[in-house]
């Protein structure tokens, strides 16, 4: 709903406030409403990082997606389960509550899995005054908490009765299955729905500052197959032999070093292997065997690269590919691309959304929030669906540690999070976004 949505932004660019407007009676019930079930959200945290939701354990985000489905039909959301074993995932918790005609429709956006499996030592929620550790404390269950918290609130105010919401908590945004024709079809169909898309993925602090996300970078997985006429060591660069496997590859990694580098992009090698046989698997496990005197006859090495754009993805791919085919004597080489996550790129629509949020942060006597740069946010769900309608990402909880043992969330955050994202639902569904 792209022309719809931009229809918005432009709204919200020519009408944000230049000055606090204060609270309406709805909005000062909300402040209070998040503050007084503060600890009702903090034993939900509880339950949910309690409940191994490793990616791979499919009973696991299974039963996390039954935790959601109780707390979401308490607020009037009809809620279904998309199984999802056609791509080997558990599946995706999808929810609607229907309010005015007409109205403007609302994405939220989420996750249940974790990245730690029930191997992993790490697995309970300990809580330490206004911090906590736990698998997936912040990433993706301090989102949902705060998702919660949110809806709550507008409950309480008043304001949810007539909001038009869609929610679509993924069961494997860690690590999605393939392919994402299957996998995402029923987020991005959400999206073309959409008017506008909050995601509920982590609160970025930089520089001591809450910053707000209006993009985040692509993600594409390569993988570099090469390979050379192997003999004796004492051949290698003749004209019989040339260079073999291994100096194919250095060269195609080098010359990346040298000529790819722009604005917003990175790319990084993050496994190699070579020698007389040489492999990396799906897990990114390398087997590499041969001798010092033998010329290697194949070399692998797997990465990825990220841009902040669909057009310079498909310019740094053409590059990447015309490296690889300038060969070595003596050699070839292949490069394979994986799916991959699109970018969300920086539009005005996304700007507009920060904006009317920074409307809500003047009003609460909250800091404004400027823009995050996109280097410092990865990829994620929402850029599925960011080409279809403005989108803004980070609504969730900070931490810090995600993806390690000891990750911890700022519980204190939850209260400005659900704050912020339950007043901004609410002024956008009602067109509350200047002074009268």
């Amino acid at each position: 709903m792209r022309g719809v949505a931009t229809t918005l932004a432009a709204l919200l660019l020519t009408t944000a406030p230049v000055a606090a407007q204060g609270l309406s009676k709805a909005e000062k019930t909300i402040d209070r409403t998040v503050d007084a079930e503060f600890e009702r959200s903090v034993a939900l945290l509880t339950r949910l990082v309690d409940q191994n939701s490793g990616t791979l354990n499919l009973e696991g985000v299974t039963k996390v997606g039954d935790m959601m489905r109780a707390e979401l039909e308490l607020l009037g959301f009809t809620v279904s389960w998309k199984p999802m074993g056609e791509v080997q995932r558990a599946g995706h918790l999808i929810a609607v509550h229907k309010g005015k005609p007409g109205g403007k429709r609302f994405l939220l956006i989420g996750h249940l899995d974790t990245v730690f499996e029930p191997s992993s030592p790490f697995q309970k929620f300990v809580r330490t005054g206004d911090k906590a550790e736990g698998p997936g404390a912040g990433d993706d269950k301090g989102g949902m908490v705060v998702m919660v918290a949110a809806l709550r609130a507008m409950q309480a105010a008043g304001t949810l009765k007539d909001a038009n919401i869609e929610i679509v908590l993924t069961g494997d945004e860690e690590d999605a299955g393939s392919p994402h024709s299957i996998s995402r079809a029923d987020l991005i169909a959400a999206g073309k729905r959409a008017d506008v898309a909050l995601d509920f993925e982590g609160l970025v602090i930089d520089g001591g500052k809450d910053m707000g996300s209006i993009a985040r970078r692509s993600v594409t997985d390569w993988k570099i197959t090469a390979s050379g006429k192997t003999g004796h060591s004492s051949l290698i660069f003749s004209t019989q032999f040339g260079d073999g496997a291994i100096n194919e590859l250095a060269r195609i990694l080098a010359a990346f070093r040298t000529e790819l580098p722009e604005p917003n992009l990175t790319f990084n090698a993050g496994v190699i292997a070579g020698g007389a046989r040489a492999e990396i698997d799906e897990s990114g496990n390398a087997k590499a065997g041969g001798k010092t005197n033998i010329i290697a006859a194949t070399a692998v090495a797997a990465g990825d690269f990220r841009t902040l754009s669909v057009e310079q993805t498909a310019r740094v791919r053409a590059k990447m590919e015309a490296i690889v085919a300038a060969h070595a004597p003596g050699t070839d080489a292949k490069i394979e691309f994986g799916e991959g996550y699109p970018a969300m790129a920086p539009t005005e629509g996304n700007k507009a959304l920060l904006a009317a949020l920074n409307g809500v942060n003047r009003d609460l006597g909250l800091e404004e929030m400027a823009p995050l740069d996109p280097l410092k946010r990865g990829a994620g769900d929402v850029s599925f669906v960011a080409h279809d309608v403005d989108s803004l990402a980070g609504l969730g909880t900070y931490s810090t540690g995600d993806h390690a043992p000891g990750e911890t969330v700022d519980l204190a955050s939850i209260r400005r999070q659900a704050k912020r994202a339950a007043i901004l639902i609410t002024r956008l569904g009602t067109g509350r976004t200047a002074r009268k």
